[in-house]
């Protein structure tokens, strides 16, 4: 591996680089863990930050992945899903290199804090539960509330009953019924732990460190329409997002 400074290129992102590097390389493969940031630091003669803020950068490439307590992995081919997210068009497009797989069709049942946060005025809605795989393997557990006229629209879908398995997103199969389109999702990200149901469906273990999504999709008129509750598994999955400066 090559170690010659590239003057012009800050420390972080020069021993980004030779990570990089080696793990294209094959140096690091099949989900071996990297050395230590104080391992590292030191081999390298730079500060633990600089380390830091390497892996930062490698993670947001998907280039390895952090498992809180064991270390930095390097990614093993074809196991993180990664996709770009930032438009409505970009979620729908999951159905295009990944199945979603029903664990739960559509119950109707009482649910408070999801009826409040659609805006409902009563406590019963619809509740489905299923998990979205990549190449076989599944990166993420996703619960979606659904008020009551707008699951009336696909309760009878076959992509929708227990155990189904198809190239859909739940935004899709709705919105060809919905009056006015879905145009805007709210959306918040945590950290949460693996519960027993998770874990199971997800195949790590309970109190596994995860990545909890919620997103709150509007139609055009501002009025919710669908309540989405997901957790993914950080070694499977990466969320990336560009941001840029307005007017530019």
């Amino acid at each position: 591996m090559d170690y010659k400074v590239r003057e012009t290129e800050p420390a972080y992102a020069q021993l980004a680089r030779q990570l990089r590097e080696a793990v294209e390389a094959g140096r690091y493969s099949d989900g071996t863990r990297l050395p230590t940031e104080a391992e590292l630091a030191e081999e390298h003669g730079v500060s633990r930050q600089t380390v830091r803020r390497a892996f930062q950068d490698l993670v947001a490439d998907g280039i390895v992945y952090r498992v809180p307590g064991r270390g930095t992995f390097a990614n093993e081919s074809g196991r993180r899903y990664r996709r770009q997210l930032g438009s409505i068009e970009d979620l729908l497009a999951l159905s295009a290199d990944t199945v979603m797989q029903i664990v739960s069709p559509l119950r109707r049942g009482v649910d408070i804090d999801a009826a409040s946060r659609l805006r409902l005025d009563t406590d019963v809605l619809y509740t489905a539960v299923f998990k979205r795989l990549h190449d076989g393997i599944p990166f993420v557990l996703t619960t979606v509330h659904l008020p009551e006229h707008v699951a009336a629209h696909v309760l009878d879908s076959p992509e929708l009953q227990a155990g189904a398995s198809s190239r859909n997103t739940m935004i899709g199969l709705l919105e060809p019924h919905l009056d006015s389109p879905i145009v805007e999702a709210a959306q918040s990200i945590t950290v949460a732990l693996a519960t027993e149901q998770v874990a199971t469906e997800l195949n790590c273990e309970v109190g596994h460190p995860l990545l909890r999504v919620d997103r709150l999709y509007s139609n055009d008129d501002g009025v919710p329409t669908e309540l989405s509750v997901s957790y993914f598994l950080p070694e499977h999955y990466t969320y990336r997002v560009t941001l840029r400066r307005a007017g530019l």
